[in-house]
């Protein structure tokens, strides 16, 4: 039995590591869920915003469209009119304790039923 000195405690840090690591990655998973959430949120309502304000103009739809995604910690990358139909892009960052720099992306359309 005295072969077996210090087994015990190499499989329990391996073990260790091992739970870090996948706690490491469902965290990452978990903060890049709700990144993608906030920029879905964030394109729904932007693109409610830029339709309300469609019989103003394409530039202050989506003017509105912009202040709304900001107001969710959000960026308007696209938005554009297709008749009363306002169609929106939006980018929203990802923590920082994220590797890789990208960021979540969520389309929307808004627009009067049927048109």
């Amino acid at each position: 039995m005295s072969g077996d000195r210090g087994t015990a405690t190499v499989l329990s840090a391996v073990l260790s590591m091992a739970l870090v690591v996948l706690l490491c990655f469902i965290l990452q998973l978990g903060a890049v869920t709700v990144a993608r959430h906030r920029a879905e949120g964030a394109a729904d309502l932007a693109a409610l915003a830029a339709a309300a304000y469609a019989p103003h103009g394409q530039q202050i739809a989506c003017d509105r469209a912009n202040r709304v995604a900001r107001g969710m910690r959000a960026e308007l990358a696209e938005c554009r009119m297709d008749g009363w139909d306002a169609l929106v892009t939006v980018r929203a960052d990802l923590p920082a304790f994220v590797p890789g720099g990208r960021k979540a992306s969520a389309r929307a359309r808004a627009g009067p039923e049927g048109g």
